[in-house]
C-alpha cells in the first residue's frame, strides 16, 4: 500500500520531469536549462523555459517561471492562481518568486538550488510587510541529479554565467555527486 508521502513524491517527479523536458528544449536552444510547468487539479496548465540567455535581444526577464505564468494568463485571463503549483528546474529567483506570489501560486516545487538567487530563500517578511501571512510550501530536490546533469552539460557548452558562483558550485556538485568525491 502506498503512502500519502510516497504517492506526493510520485506526483512531484511526474511534473518535475515535464519541466525536464522544458528544460532540455532550452538547452537544445543554447538557454540556460530551466524549465517550468504549472500544475491545478492534476493537469498541466501552462509550461514553459528559458528564453533569452544571450544574444541580441539577452535579458534577465524571460526567465521560465514568468515566460510560463506570461503564457499562462494570456491563454487563460481569468485562471484562478490561488491553487496552481509551480515546478521549476532551478530555484526560483527573487524576481519570479515575488511574481508567481503575488499572482495567487502558494505552492513551489523544484529541482536544482539557486545558490546566487533563489528568492525562496528569504522570509517572506522580509520581502514586504504583504506577504508577513501568507501560507506557502516549499518542496526542493525533486529530481536534483537530473537538473544538475542539465546545467553541467549547459556550463560546458555556453559562456552564459561562466566563472560565476553557480557554475563553480554546479561543476562541484556534479563531480561529487556522479562520481562519487
Amino acid at each position: 500500500m502506498q503512502t500519502r508521502q510516497e504517492g506526493q513524491d510520485k506526483q512531484y517527479k511526474k511534473f518535475m520531469s515535464q519541466a525536464l523536458v522544458e528544460a532540455q528544449l532550452a538547452l537544445d536552444d543554447g538557454e540556460f536549462p530551466v524549465g517550468c510547468v504549472l500544475v491545478l487539479d492534476g493537469d498541466i496548465i501552462g509550461r514553459g523555459h528559458r528564453h533569452n540567455s544571450e544574444g541580441d535581444c539577452g535579458n534577465e526577464l524571460d526567465h521560465a517561471e514568468v515566460v510560463t505564468l506570461r503564457g499562462l494568463l494570456a491563454q487563460k485571463p481569468s485562471v484562478d492562481c490561488k491553487g496552481i503549483t509551480a515546478y521549476s528546474t532551478m530555484e526560483p529567483c527573487l524576481m519570479c518568486y515575488a511574481t508567481m506570489l503575488l499572482s495567487g501560486i502558494r505552492r513551489f516545487v523544484w529541482a536544482y538550488e539557486d545558490i546566487m538567487g533563489g528568492g525562496t530563500s528569504l522570509p517572506l517578511n522580509a520581502v514586504a510587510p504583504l506577504y508577513e501571512e501568507m501560507r506557502v510550501e516549499l518542496v526542493p530536490g525533486i529530481l536534483r541529479q537530473e537538473s544538475l546533469a542539465l546545467f553541467y552539460q549547459f556550463f560546458q557548452k555556453y559562456s552564459y554565467w561562466q566563472d560565476s558562483l553557480l557554475e563553480q558550485y554546479t561543476v562541484e556538485q556534479f563531480n561529487k555527486t556522479s562520481h562519487g568525491k
